[in-house]
């Protein structure tokens, strides 16, 4: 499990091991610049040597300590280095006043300002040049300051930039790292991508926000504290979904039953498919059995295109608690491609009502738009409901609007805030979709499943792929996982596939892909 750290954290991680008497402030610094010139030689093997040229961008706190650090290191390596300094060097924090004065030894430092960044650009313009991003970090709580953005901006926009390389240490300067939103009017950054380097654990602002494509490559460096315990928090930290492996594979002494059996419900005629796409990926994610209920006017329609999946027809509400009977269905799904008429929202309530696990997704949200609370009141905690954003404004609309409304200070409300939020007003585990999807529980446990840097999957952002989803939840639901561990196991196996198949995904490669996932999942662990 990788946990992902608030601004807090991190701070109350350095300051014990500094009152520990384990490490200086000052030998915690020169450790976070060295690691930022490892990253830049690993990131760029041809820039180890020297004759490079490097603009070193600090800022009035920590982070810009770090970056005189960086300043140093790259001239000691031969580079030809120029420091421009946003703010006062007389209200620099000691650590990083001590640095600065190492740094005016050796070269000087020029004011930030728009000219002074232009000339500086202009010296290699359609050459190569390093920008170091050091003005602010993880411990920005304030908007950028309206001139120092358009100053970026304005360098950004012209070509004197173009063939830059950027490092942003910690987090590129305006991104909130506990919410990874823009704290700016204007955004600020000189170019996209590149290289962000953090210190000890990436940040929740690493992946979520939707901010990934100026953060660029994201490399985590050791300070010297993986011995130091993390803070005790009210609230358990977040971390990157992780797949539950040994619970994936199947024991040699078992059958069909003993892996649970799935119930699907369909919509009527010329809306089966979405149903067929999440049943699809209940069986292939190991569910023993499947069966889709649908209405009886689409049952041959659903019965033609299914063959290991069984099919039942379906009389409403009275027929699925009939169906219901059968105790061995122990895990249902509703939503995908049932509509919005007055049969879902009464199949939802007895699907509910029954006790059973019960993924909710699509259709089976919106029947309750206009009064969300009667769902509420029937969500249990064996229960997932899986909306994507636009289902979570309908759902959630307050939540919704303090998550769209601009960020004026950090920490900024975030996607993880929401979705704590919604978790506990539901009661149940809340998936809340996207590329950055959260996951959340009533008390406040929470994961995140980051399709961004190494594991970018764009392909996802194809129609049935949600529905793919809410099967994959539903079958490790059938198999006798924990609702959490469904939810964040099923997200992280759904990201995965697409990664594994690549362009020209649709949804129903999805769960095709399984196999394959499994195989080098299981053989590797």
């Amino acid at each position: 499990m990788t946990e992902l750290l608030t601004a807090a954290q991190m701070r109350a991680i350095e300051q014990a091991a500094i009152d520990s008497g384990a490490v200086t402030g000052l030998e915690l610094m020169e450790r976070a610049g060295r690691g930022v010139v490892e990253a830049i030689f690993e990131e760029w093997p041809e820039v180890q040597t020297g004759g490079h040229r490097a603009v070193v961008l600090c800022g009035p706190g920590n982070n810009g300590g770090d970056g005189f650090v960086v300043a140093r290191l790259l001239q000691d390596a031969g580079w030809t280095v120029e420091v421009l300094l946003y703010g006062d060097a007389d209200k620099l924090p000691p650590d990083a006043r001590v640095n600065y004065e190492r740094w005016a030894e050796m070269g000087e430092v020029t004011a930030l300002s728009r000219d002074a960044l232009l000339r500086s650009g202009a010296n290699v313009a359609g050459g190569g040049i390093l920008v170091v991003d050091a003005l602010f970090g993880t411990g920005l709580a304030r908007p950028l300051d309206q001139n120092l953005s358009q100053i970026l901006a304005a360098a950004g926009a012209t070509d004197h930039f173009a063939h830059a390389r950027r490092v942003s240490i910690d987090i590129p300067s305006g991104l909130c790292s506990d919410s990874g939103r823009g704290l700016w009017d204007t955004e600020p950054m000189i170019g996209e991508g590149g290289l962000t380097v953090s210190f000890h654990r990436a940040k929740l602002g690493h992946h979520i926000g939707g901010f990934d494509h100026l953060i660029g490559t994201l490399k985590t460096v050791s300070i010297g504290l993986d011995d130091m315990p993390p803070p005790a928090e009210p609230i358990a930290p977040a971390a990157l979904t992780d797949p539950c492996i040994d619970a994936l594979a199947k024991g040699p002494v078992s059958h069909k039953y003993t892996h649970g059996h799935a119930l699907i419900l369909a919509g009527g005629p010329g809306r089966t498919g979405a149903a067929r796409l999440a049943a699809r990926g209940a069986l292939r994610i190991g569910a023993g059995l499947v069966t889709i209920a649908c209405p009886r006017n689409s049952f041959s329609e659903v019965a033609g295109q299914v063959s290991a999946i069984m099919c039942r027809g379906l009389d409403g509400p009275p027929g699925l608690r009939e169906l219901l009977e059968d105790k061995r269905l122990n895990a249902l799904c509703l939503g995908p491609g049932m509509g919005l008429g007055a049969d879902t929202q009464a199949l939802v309530m007895s699907a509910l009502q029954s006790g059973r696990a019960v993924v909710l997704d699509a259709d089976a949200l919106m029947r309750f738009e206009r009064n969300p609370q009667t769902l509420f009141d029937l969500l249990h905690d064996n229960s997932v409901i899986t909306p994507h954003g636009g289902e979570f404004a309908r759902l959630f609309p307050d939540i919704a609007e303090k998550l769209a409304a601009p960020a004026t200070k950090g920490p900024a409300y975030s996607k993880l805030d929401a979705t704590r939020e919604a978790a506990a007003r539901a009661g149940c585990i809340v998936v809340f979709k996207g590329p950055d999807t959260v996951i959340a529980a009533p008390d406040g446990h929470a994961a995140i499943n980051s399709s961004a840097y190494e594991r970018a999957a764009p392909w996802l952002a194809t129609a049935g792929a949600g529905d793919v989803l809410a099967g994959f939840i539903t079958g490790l639901l059938a198999r006798g996982f924990a609702p959490m561990q469904a939810a964040e196991t099923g997200a992280w196996l759904h990201t995965e596939c697409a990664r594994s198949f690549g362009p020209g995904l649709i949804a129903e490669d999805l769960p095709e892909e399984l196999p394959k996932v499994f195989k080098a999942l299981l053989a590797n662990p």
